[in-house]
């Protein structure tokens, strides 16, 4: 499981990131700056749980968002001992 962190008030606009993961971004009429799909605010964030399977599109969204505004956190499987 993975965690994508978002900061959509700092978004520019530029659309990368629906590009490399339209499953997961789509862009607002209403002010022009990308959403994350399901995403649940927290703070300034928008943070949503995904599976590992979609690592690599979030993983190359962030990387071609030029504001850096999208974070990607592993979420560790609880093992008990």
């Amino acid at each position: 499981m993975i965690q994508i962190a978002f900061l959509r008030n700092k978004c520019i606009g530029c659309y990368a990131c629906v590009e490399a993961a339209p499953q997961h971004w789509i862009m607002s009429e209403v002010d022009g700056k990308s959403c994350l799909r399901k995403g649940q605010r927290k703070g300034a964030f928008y943070l949503k749980n995904t599976s590992i399977v979609e690592h690599e599109a979030i993983q190359r969204a962030a990387r071609n968002c030029p504001a850096r505004i999208i974070k990607i956190k592993v979420l560790g499987k609880e093992v008990k001992g």
